[in-house]
């Protein structure tokens, strides 16, 4: 298994942690996503692909969709079952998704498009997809902007879906046309638990050796100390959510 494959399978051994720790998708975002296809007289269907603990899972199913959720760890699907109901759950990936030719709408992937191959991603999701049908990526990125939030993702090591979206757009091929892109900023009330939740969900933190999990848990003390997020006081957490769509050709 490679690297980036271990990092993007350890997120089932803090399921829970995950839940509780990561934001869930604004709205307006996901509505943008599943715009090109949604309106119509019939109910659309979407697969959640990555789906996770199911944070993108139920926004769709919130806007009226009917969603199947996708996801290689058992364990984080599992969790999505404990609050997402009547949805249907695969084991599968963005590669190789357990889904009939033509079967969906739209295809979206939350925090996840990084983590696959995306020619072979794309091919995937263009054999699911119906003509027409939209591949939607999203993902809520904290606000570095702000000094203190820079200073958190400094002692807590840039994300891989950090990096991947500061060298630009993220790559999508065939059979996909132009791709479109918005973004959004939004705040995130957190807690000190809730901040040291988040910070445990990151892959880079769950792969970590002992010693290195108890400096960046000591770093982010110090942080959330010198911002007042001590017991039960709430800090808003500045987030920017950047989502990109496009139509199967």
């Amino acid at each position: 298994m490679s690297g980036d494959e271990r990092l993007a399978r350890s997120f089932g051994a803090e399921a829970h942690t995950y839940e509780t720790g990561r934001p869930d998708y604004p709205i307006q975002a996901v509505d943008w996503l599943l715009q090109p296809v949604a309106g119509g007289e019939r109910r659309i269907r979407v697969a959640d692909v990555g789906a996770g603990t199911g944070k993108l899972t139920r926004v769709v199913q919130e806007l009226g969709a009917e969603v199947v959720a996708i996801d290689p760890d058992p364990q984080m699907l599992a969790t999505l079952r404990e609050s997402v109901h009547a949805v249907p759950t695969f084991v599968g990936t963005a590669e190789r998704m357990p889904l009939p030719d033509d079967s969906v709408d739209a295809v979206v992937l939350g925090q996840a498009w990084h983590w696959v191959d995306p020619t072979a991603a794309a091919a995937e999701a263009g054999r699911v997809l119906r003509p027409g049908g939209v591949l939607g990526l999203v993902w809520n990125l904290r606000d570095d902007d702000v000094d203190w939030v820079a200073r958190m993702t400094a002692v807590m090591h840039g994300s891989h879906a950090e990096e991947v979206l500061a060298a630009g757009p993220p790559q999508v091929g065939e059979p996909f046309g132009e791709l479109e892109s918005a973004e959004w900023w939004w705040t995130r009330p957190m807690n000190r638990a809730t901040f040291l939740a988040m910070a445990r969900s990151r892959s880079y933190v769950i792969t970590a050796p002992a010693d290195e999990r108890a400096r960046i848990e000591a770093g982010l003390v110090g942080v959330l100390d010198d911002i007042g997020a001590i017991g039960d006081h709430v800090v808003d957490l500045p987030y920017v959510t950047r989502a990109f769509r496009a139509l199967r050709r």
